[in-house]
């Protein structure tokens, strides 16, 4: 097996990179979102991980309090068209706006436009190599909206 090293990248004020992951919802799976937890960490990423069976409200909360650049959220369940956008409009009211939303797990086809309308940085697939899924995390934190400081 091939060990990469990846140099951290900067996310807010000048620190590395910072991702929530959770699981949101009765989805009680959790084992895709530790190697994934794993390979951000790997890339140089701070990872919080909230555990299985969190609401959105907690999710939203604990992303203002961890002050992250990133939420991503693993879906196994199929709740993703109720999920995502309590999640969203939770995420605009507390203004993270500054703060990319990405989707991670078992999502069809036809729901990615819908899920791309709320405002998700990036939908990653379950068949994406952790090489993947760091590059759409970078890629997300590289494109968000940038607040005044």
């Amino acid at each position: 097996m091939v060990r990469r090293t990846y140099l951290p990248r900067v996310g807010s004020a000048g620190r590395p990179i910072r991702v929530l992951l959770a699981k949101v919802g009765l989805d009680g799976h959790d084992r895709g979102v530790k190697v994934v937890a794993r390979a951000l960490r790997d890339a140089g990423m701070e990872v919080v991980y909230t555990g299985l069976h969190r609401r959105p409200e907690e999710v939203v909360a604990t992303a203002a309090q961890e002050d992250v650049d990133v939420i991503g959220v693993s879906i196994l369940s199929g709740a993703h068209m109720t999920l995502f956008p309590r999640i969203a409009m939770l995420m605009k009211e507390r203004g993270l706006d500054d703060v990319a939303l990405l989707a991670g797990g078992v999502i069809p086809d036809e729901d990615l436009p819908y899920l791309r309308d709320l405002g998700l940085a990036a939908v990653v697939g379950q068949e994406a190599t952790p090489d993947e899924i760091v590059q759409a995390v970078r890629q997300a934190v590289a494109d968000r909206p940038r607040t005044a400081a």
